[in-house]
């Protein structure tokens, strides 16, 4: 099976202008994506699709693939289609273009489940929450699956909530985060582009609403390597901190 990897890289984000070439320790942000994207043993191409100039020009000059894509394209799924549709490939996976310490082993892994999933067209990945600022956080999505780990919901509310007030953590229920990171298959692909918005995908701002309200399963792997994604220029330092961190071990 082949498989792409796509990294939509947006110029106009609302909250931070630009971000996927902010600084970050003397590398623009998307070049950190690209580099730890490039170490995925289970990817067969590696492209940047990009929707500015300034982009393009920066990706080129670190020796990374980009094409253009339309500015016009509401979402990162929308400039994956977009990059994957002349294409004869089997899997593609939408990696964030903001989140510069994405490991290439979560990839490996969400790619290697979707090969090997007899149900679901549509993975992604969760980590078990551990900082406790980020059960009210609404830029923190939730999510709940069920025992054979397909995705039940997902959420900016906390989820499940805990109405014993159980606040014994061997006790309690088992939060977790979704990090924002897809694989599909190409004609998954294009089936779920084609669906209408869903009232729920509407109300909470989740495209993934979108495949289970519709009744498709998405299939949601664990991981315990934590992420940060770029969504305010606080967050650079977030990033930068960790990445510190990382190359002292």
């Amino acid at each position: 099976m082949k498989v792409i990897g796509v990294i939509p890289a947006r110029w106009g984000a609302t909250r931070f202008e630009g971000k996927v070439l902010a600084n970050l320790l003397g590398k623009p942000v998307v070049q950190h994506v690209w580099e730890n994207a490039k170490r995925a043993k289970t990817l067969d191409d590696l492209i940047v699709a990009c929707d500015d100039e300034r982009i393009m020009k920066v990706v080129v000059g670190f020796g990374g693939k980009a094409v253009y894509t339309s500015p016009d394209q509401p979402s990162g799924t929308d400039r994956l289609a977009e990059v994957v549709n002349p294409m004869d490939v089997d899997i593609a996976v939408n990696i964030q273009g903001d989140e510069p310490l994405m490991k290439p082993i979560i990839i490996d892994n969400i790619v290697i489940t979707l090969k090997d999933e007899k149900v679901a067209q549509m993975a992604t990945v969760m980590k078990k929450i551990e900082d406790d600022a980020e059960f009210t956080n609404s830029n923190v999505v939730k999510v709940v699956v069920d025992k054979n780990g397909y995705a039940l919901y997902f959420s900016r509310y906390c989820i499940p909530y805990n109405r014993t007030g159980e606040a014994d953590e061997t006790k309690r229920p088992v939060y977790y985060k979704h990090i924002g990171l897809y694989a599909f298959t190409k004609d998954f692909l294009f089936t779920f582009r084609s669906l209408p918005k869903s009232p729920l995908e509407n109300a909470e701002k989740l495209e993934q609403l979108r495949a289970l309200e519709n009744g498709y399963k998405i299939k949601v792997v664990e991981t315990n390597l934590d992420t940060v994604g770029i969504d305010r220029p606080e967050d650079l330092k977030k990033a930068e901190d960790a990445l510190l961190k990382e190359r002292e071990k």
